[in-house]
């Protein structure tokens, strides 16, 4: 495909996806009905969608619509290049570009930095001086990670194992089981370090969240809304402690047996009627359901997606979970609550909320990882009784 070819396929994908589509049903359907495209041609056409829907609004009002044409002649625009070299008519190319596609300026900072407009105040209320910089963040790209497995290898081994795969990574001092991979990583999937358990794709503030935990040998410990079990994983690598997994939606945790066995740990996976008869854990963690605002720039949809009567809904969610989840933690150990949010509403607003509906509850540690730092942006609570 040429690169104009790529700019007209990504219209048509970004039309279904405005229009309703899921972003991944949307870009499937299109690689079926494109065996044409190389995977060169579909990793470049994905990169031009996610580009698009991370600055849907800035691109939008740079290319004269909120459509999958208006969005893709404003980031050509936006990378300082003339869409007309690619916008032709020729073959596959897009229709030249009409005086109504014009640039307009951006009309309020929430549309410059590709934030929704009712959801600003709170933005940069929750961020204060890091709300610029964070929000110009979530436009771009962001950075491949990998949690390396303690049980099976170390983070010198596991670097040197993906070299030889063409799989280049380095540590960060987000965590010190992470590597960013700066080179191949669309090998991951397919190298033998993967799919023989040295390493894991999890961002490494998702994995600080489970490093910042206090955790003793003999220690049972539950992951109680587990979802894909990517925190189980890193709890059980821990060789001495006692994992177990729990989720309200039973079909979220189906493929964490299989990921045990290829990382050679124990997890024990519950549904919510065991909890009942089961002794309080000395650690329950809470990953809570939130805006994911934390990591927009890997789902990007969310950002756009998300309403204040979602927020709304999604607080008394996580203080729900808070409030079901006190009595599983024993006296004296610890219900670490987390989100990949980074808007107080849900971060440390729900504490708050816990601790004066909650005496004799104590919060002991309190951590936020910035999106501007390498990694996803993500919140942490540890609280006590």
């Amino acid at each position: 495909m040429t690169p104009a070819a790529r700019v007209q396929a990504s219209i048509e994908i970004l039309d279904e996806i405005l229009t309703g589509a899921p972003v991944e049903k949307a870009l499937t359907g299109w690689a079926r009905r494109s065996r044409f495209a190389g995977s060169k041609d579909r990793a470049a056409v994905r990169d031009h969608v996610f580009d698009a829907l991370r600055c849907r609004r800035s691109y939008a009002a740079l290319g004269g619509s909120n459509s999958g044409r208006g969005l893709m002649i404003g980031a050509i625009r936006a990378s300082d290049a003339d869409p007309a070299d690619l916008f032709t008519g020729d073959g596959h190319a897009p229709l030249p570009v009409q005086d109504a596609e014009a640039a307009r300026g951006f009309e309020t900072e929430a549309e410059r930095f590709d934030i929704p407009e009712w959801l600003w105040p709170r933005f940069t209320q929750s961020l204060g001086g890091e709300a610029v910089p964070c929000a110009q963040a979530l436009q771009g790209r962001a950075a491949v990670h990998l949690r390396v497995n303690l049980l099976k290898s170390d983070v010198a081994k596991a670097s040197e194992a993906l070299k030889g795969e063409g799989i280049i990574a380095r540590p960060t001092s987000v965590c010190h089981t992470a590597l960013e991979v700066t080179e191949g990583a669309r090998r991951i999937a397919q190298s033998r370090a993967y799919a023989e358990g040295l390493v894991e794709l999890q961002d490494a503030a998702s994995q600080a969240v489970v490093s910042a935990l206090e955790l003793k040998p003999g220690m049972r410990v539950l992951d109680y809304c587990a979802g894909g079990g990517g925190k189980a994983l890193a709890l059980a690598a821990n060789k001495s402690i006692n994992v177990f997994a729990h989720d309200v939606n039973q079909g979220r945790m189906k493929d964490i047996p299989i990921r045990a066995e290829r990382a050679g740990a124990r997890i024990t996976v519950l549904n919510s009627s065991d909890l009942a008869g089961l002794t309080p854990f000395d650690v329950v963690l809470a990953d809570a359901p939130c805006s994911g605002s934390g990591s927009w720039r890997r789902a990007p949809a969310g950002k756009w997606a998300l309403t204040e009567e979602r927020l709304t809904e999604l607080t008394r969610i996580q203080s729900g979970i808070l409030k079901d989840i006190a009595p599983l933690v024993r006296a004296g150990g610890v219900l670490a609550y987390a989100s990949c949010s980074v808007l107080d509403d849900e971060n440390s607003a729900v504490v708050t909320r816990f601790l004066a509906q909650h005496s004799g509850w104590n919060e002991t540690f309190r951590k936020s990882w910035p999106v501007t730092g390498q990694s996803d942006g993500f919140f942490t609570s540890h609280l006590t009784s």
